[in-house]
């Protein structure tokens, strides 16, 4: 009896997960995307691209692999965030045909004003939750941090 217990509890367990999990992100994602797009002007897409530098794509090629687009589309969005002075193009000391992109100081200032403002509307968010709240809120992220951790 027990087993069928913890086996109901463990599948409540998932379908709150995907009722949750998915659709916070979502939120989350969504205001963030909204930030870039109205306050800074660019695209969605010029924001990931941004992000991706920022997290280590350093050419084209990366990008468009990461992406999985083409290199051309890739090419013209880049050529837009080098006019913004969001990037910049770095030629290769040892290959002469590889070009190396960088964040440039604003294009870093662009982005972390964008996650700045996403972490302040989601403290507003979290504010109206009471201590015990926030408490179970954090004790239930590390455990399925931790569950989920390879």
């Amino acid at each position: 009896m027990i087993q069928t217990t913890t086996n109901q509890l463990i599948q409540q367990a998932i379908d709150r997960f995907w009722e949750s999990i998915p659709l916070t992100w979502g939120h989350v994602r969504g205001h963030l995307r909204g930030i870039a797009t109205k306050s800074f002007e660019m695209s969605v897409e010029q924001f990931r691209i941004l992000r991706h530098i920022r997290n280590g794509c350093n050419s084209v090629s990366e990008l468009a692999d990461a992406k999985h687009i083409s290199r051309p589309a890739i090419s013209q969005a880049v050529e837009l965030l080098v006019q913004q002075g969001y990037i910049s193009r770095q030629q290769s000391l040892e290959d002469r045909r590889c070009v190396k992109l960088e964040l440039t100081d604003s294009g870093n200032a662009v982005l972390t004003n964008i996650f700045d403002r996403n972490s302040q509307w989601m403290f507003e968010k979290l504010e109206a939750l009471s201590p015990d709240q926030l408490n179970s809120l954090l004790a239930g992220l590390e455990i399925l941090k931790t569950t989920f951790q390879d």
